[in-house]
């Protein structure tokens, strides 16, 4: 091959002419056609001059770890934290303000509660995740009625003594996906939920606890409750029923609090009752009813 500017030979396969270095045509596989050095198909049959790289493969995307679970969340607030920032030194207000999270943090870990976030004046808390527990509506009532209780018995910064108000609700959610990065990654919850929670906690007074329908149903008569109605929140399209809660019921047993509808009597079972006390001569199942014996079965109740 010769170079076509200096006529000097040139080996074969070389791009540039190795005496005055101008670019060599490109001799095409299939027909000898020589292009221009830029080209990448022949000119005259089309053949590809160049290997074309196939692009690079598109990475799966991540698995998602999420998952559905029917979760009660608690909103705790601080009631009057504009007027302590207005009378407060910054530095005093940063004390309590971290004396009330810790304090709440406490609180709610003794009932099995996840502190997911600290919003401002704010604290959000799960119960049922990331460890679930077989009486999670309870547990979160149970906490929030020991929010306000226990503010009395504890020194807090500047003498200052704060109130708050706990909205709790129980739905279905999803839960898991991490955000963020750092100390700020969390796993993300995506229902109406936590939503539900705060606007709950908007409706109640200083030092009470607010609950909704489902959260009423699973702690069945466990605590004394105060029906406030159908009330409209913004954001929901319907209604919500709001309840405060008002303390701890005078329920004899747990098993009567939990089943406020009484307990469908046996039926058919005449034979099979009279076989039982015949054959038990060592317990006297005479001297105790029915429900009394549910009650000794049934799981104790929380501290």
């Amino acid at each position: 091959m010769d170079c076509p500017c200096c006529k000097a030979e040139i080996p074969d396969g070389s791009k540039f002419c190795i005496q005055c270095g101008a670019s060599l045509p490109l001799a095409c596989s299939s027909c000898g056609h020589g292009n221009p050095p830029q080209a990448k198909f022949c000119a005259n049959c089309g053949t590809a001059l160049t290997t074309v790289s196939p692009p690079p493969p598109v990475p799966a995307p991540p698995m998602s770890s999420a998952e559905r679970r029917h979760l009660t969340v608690m909103f705790c607030d601080l009631v009057g934290s504009t007027a302590l920032s207005v009378r407060l030194d910054p530095e005093d207000l940063r004390e309590v303000i971290a004396a009330y999270y810790q304090y709440v943090a406490e609180t709610v870990a003794r009932f099995g509660g996840f502190v997911a976030r600290y919003m401002g004046d704010g604290v959000l808390v799960y119960f049922g995740y990331p460890r679930a527990h077989e009486h999670d509506a309870e547990r979160a009532v149970r906490a929030g009625l020991e929010l306000p209780r226990g503010l009395s018995e504890r020194g807090w910064p500047s003498n200052v003594v704060p109130q708050l108000r706990v909205g709790i609700a129980t739905g279905l959610v999803v839960v898991g996906d991490l955000v963020g990065e750092g100390v700020a990654q969390e796993h993300e919850v995506v229902g109406g939920t936590p939503n539900l929670a705060a606007r709950l906690q908007a409706l109640a007074e200083p030092n009470t606890v607010v609950i909704e329908s489902n959260t009423r149903r699973l702690t069945g008569g466990l605590f004394d409750y105060r029906d406030l109605g159908s009330v409209v929140l913004k954001g929901f399209a319907e209604p919500a029923r709001a309840v405060q809660v008002m303390g701890l019921s005078a329920a004899e047993s747990r098993f009567e609090a939990l089943h406020e509808a009484g307990v469908a009597p046996l039926v058919g079972r005449d034979e099979e009752l009279e076989l039982l006390l015949a054959k038990a001569p060592v317990f006297n199942f005479a001297r105790y009813d029915i429900r009394a014996l549910a009650d000794m079965a049934a799981p104790p109740v929380l501290e």
